[in-house]
C-alpha cells in the first residue's frame, strides 16, 4: 500500500486499560509475541541494530510479555520495563527473572512516566495506541528522559492499529522532532523500526 504523510490520524482516545486488560484475560500473549516469526524476528533486528554494544541504564515502555525485554537485559547495566496490564508485567518478570538488573513494573502511559533519565529508550507497538494529546506528551516525555547521545528505538508493525493509524505515522512524528538525528531505518513489508539518537 502506498502511504503519504496525513493518510491516517490518531485514535480519538487513546486505548483503554480495559481494553488491553480484556486482551490478557482472553488469552495470556494476545498478540503471540512468542510464537509469531514476524515478532521473533522484529525483536532481533531491534537487538541487531543497537548502535552500542552496552547501554547504562534503559527503559522500555509498553513491554507486553517481555520478549524483547529478555533480549534487551543482558545489552544494559539496568533496564526498566513497564506495561499496563499486570497479567503481562507478571509474565514478563517471568521471561526475566534471571536478569537481576531488570526491573519490570505496571504504569498507565503517559500518566505513569518514570523519574531520571535513560541512554537507551525501545518503544515498540505502543505509540498508535495513543491519541494526538496523549502521543504529544509520550513523545516529549521520551525526549526529556533520554540523555543527549542517547538512543531510541522505535519499532512498530505497519497495520497494528484498527485506526489505520500504523508505524508509517507515528515513526513519521518522531521524525519530525528536531531533538532527533535518525541513525538507522528497516523498513519492510511487516514493520517499520528505526534508531534515532538525541542531538
Amino acid at each position: 500500500m502506498t502511504r503519504t504523510q496525513g493518510d491516517a490520524q490518531p485514535p480519538q482516545a487513546s486505548f483503554s486499560l480495559d481494553h488491553f486488560t480484556g486482551l490478557y484475560e482472553a488469552k495470556d500473549d494476545p498478540w503471540d509475541n512468542a510464537i509469531k516469526w514476524q515478532d521473533q524476528r522484529k525483536y532481533a533486528v531491534a537487538v541487531a541494530s543497537l548502535p552500542r554494544e552496552r547501554y547504562r541504564r534503559a527503559y522500555e515502555p509498553g513491554c507486553a510479555v517481555g520478549r524483547l525485554t529478555a533480549l534487551l537485559a543482558p545489552r544494559c547495566d539496568e533496564l526498566l520495563a513497564v506495561d499496563c496490564v499486570p497479567a503481562a508485567v507478571e509474565q514478563a518478570r517471568a521471561a526475566v527473572s534471571a536478569h537481576l538488573n531488570t526491573t519490570v513494573v505496571t504504569a498507565m502511559l503517559p500518566a505513569d512516566l518514570p523519574p531520571g533519565t535513560f541512554d537507551l529508550i525501545v518503544v515498540g507497538d505502543l505509540l498508535y495506541y495513543l491519541s494526538a494529546p496523549d502521543l504529544t506528551i509520550m513523545l516529549d516525555a521520551m525526549i526529556a528522559r533520554l540523555e543527549p547521545g542517547g538512543d531510541l528505538v522505535a519499532a512498530h508493525f505497519r497495520d497494528r492499529s484498527p485506526t489505520g493509524y500504523d508505524g508509517f505515522n507515528v515513526h513519521g512524528a518522531l521524525a519530525a522532532r528536531p531533538e532527533l538525528s535518525r541513525l538507522v531505518t528497516h523498513d519492510d513489508e511487516w514493520f517499520l523500526l528505526e534508531v534515532f539518537r538525541r542531538l
